[in-house]
């Protein structure tokens, strides 16, 4: 996405950019960011999720719905647009930076890199745009604190939580802005590396055994989720999340994904055609996905080559980033090159199958990606279950290296500076963010009693 927003590196030598960082607490001292209060004009919190909900397929509203239900943290994952909302009414420095837009610790997870090496990053994208840089570190933030509190930890435990979270991300900034360029760049999380800093380590044995067996069976395909009958490839019934669209009588859902999957082909470099063009499509169906994208089409395409080597990709639509009304509407029409780019922009080993579909008079973008294998996927859970501040320490790491990419990381390193004023302040901005969510949660279980909206399980 072009970066208009923001000042590019170039213009000055770095220390002089860092001190022009530093100025900058002047204009917005870093304890501002400590405040948290609900505007006067603030919107009620369950309207504005059902007008996000406008433009979903209502069908999935009530599954979307039931499952934010479950405790206040499941409610922050589906509540992006308000948090976006709330963000735009904070104190900000000015520096932008590509953001994802939906920063929350469930949105960064282990995966296999395009060469199958398992890299732990930043995994959703749907709400990126340009945007000030405390918008992702907060919502991080918040976060944690949620989640804390939602086990029962306590208050001191959850702005802990938060503020190591935030000095992880302050400290690696810092490391990539004395680095050259390129090196920044390429910088990634390793997974091996990650879990060998595990304190505990009857944990630290058992998650890279783990690791171990997940790399080992992502090189064997998809035995779960695809199978050959009849001579003929399909995708696995698992209803009612994962629906094949070849076997229903109204086939204008299958229509529909296998002339979007066409379309995406045109987005892709030329030789990712060459590589796409190895394999045919033999079946779509249709999936029911997270939290905060249920209601979107969704669909997985099963690509087979002659010698029976299986690829699955997934098919995903896009909509407006839930900060467009409050950072500026993108510069990209399709809503899903929007996504690509800022995948693009963040991930450090972005996956070589990302494009968009480009269909002319068609108003449903959407996007196409390499189909996460969920077996590694656990690893990263655990960590966040049994090894929390450890999993603060990497998801900071992991968004500081992300922002670096995009932004001026000396500006923003010299803004933060080396001590602890900006942690502790954003720190306390998560807890009292955290019991504004609790708040909004209740007015949405209200909402739910009272028959305003409708939640029933999938």
């Amino acid at each position: 996405m072009p970066l208009e927003h923001m000042q590019t590196a170039g213009v000055l030598p770095r220390a002089e950019r860092r001190q022009a960082g530093r100025a900058l607490r002047k204009i917005v001292p870093r304890s501002l960011h400590g405040q948290w209060a609900p505007s006067p004009k603030r919107r009620d919190p369950v309207d504005l999720l059902v007008e996000t909900g406008r433009h979903r397929i209502a069908s999935l509203l009530p599954i979307r719905y039931d499952r934010m239900r479950a405790s206040p943290f499941a409610f922050f994952r589906g509540a992006a647009a308000i948090m976006a909302a709330d963000l735009a009414d904070t104190p900000s420095s000015g520096l932008w930076v590509q953001a994802c837009g939906d920063c929350h610790l469930a949105n960064f997870g282990v995966f296999a890199s395009p060469v199958g090496n398992p890299v732990f990053d930043l995994n959703d994208f749907d709400e990126t745009l340009p945007a000030p840089f405390e918008w992702d570190v907060k919502r991080l933030a918040a976060s944690f604190a949620i989640d804390a509190l939602s086990r029962g930890l306590g208050n001191t435990a959850a702005r802990q939580m938060a503020a190591q979270a935030m000095e992880a991300y302050r400290r690696h900034l810092q490391d990539l802005a004395r680095q050259d360029p390129l090196r920044a760049w390429w910088s990634h999380v390793g997974v091996a590396e990650l879990l060998g800093g595990i304190d505990d380590a009857r944990l630290r044995e058992r998650e890279m055994r783990r690791l171990e067996t997940a790399v080992e069976a992502g090189h064997q395909g998809y035995p779960r989720l695809v199978e050959k009958s009849r001579g003929l490839w399909r995708i696995k019934e698992k209803p009612p999340l994962v629906v094949p669209l070849s076997s229903q009588r109204d086939d204008t859902h299958e229509i529909v994904a296998r002339t979007a999957f066409e379309a995406y082909r045109l987005s892709l470099p030329e030789e990712r055609r060459v590589l796409l063009d190895r394999y045919e499509l033999a079946d779509v169906a249709f999936k029911v996905v997270g939290v905060g994208s249920v209601g979107t089409f969704c669909a997985i395409g099963l690509f087979v080559t002659r010698d029976d080597q299986t690829l699955l990709l997934q098919l995903k639509e896009a909509q407006a980033s839930a900060l467009a009304p409050y950072a500026g509407s993108s510069l990209y029409h399709n809503q899903g090159q929007r996504v690509v780019v800022g995948q693009r922009m963040m991930q450090s080993q972005p996956d070589p199958f990302l494009g968009w579909t480009q269909e002319s008079g068609n108003d449903q973008h959407c996007y196409v990606r390499h189909f996460r294998d969920s077996r590694l996927s656990p690893i990263g859970q655990d960590l966040a279950e049994e090894a929390l501040p450890y999993h603060a320490t990497l998801c900071g790491i992991a968004l500081a290296r992300a922002h670096a990419r995009s932004g001026d990381a000396a500006r923003i390193a010299g803004y933060l500076g080396t001590g602890r004023a900006f942690d502790v302040a954003v720190a306390r901005f998560a807890l009292a963010y955290a019991a504004q969510n609790e708040l909004d949660w209740r007015l949405f279980l209200e909402a739910i009693k009272a028959g305003q909206i409708e939640a029933r399980a999938a």
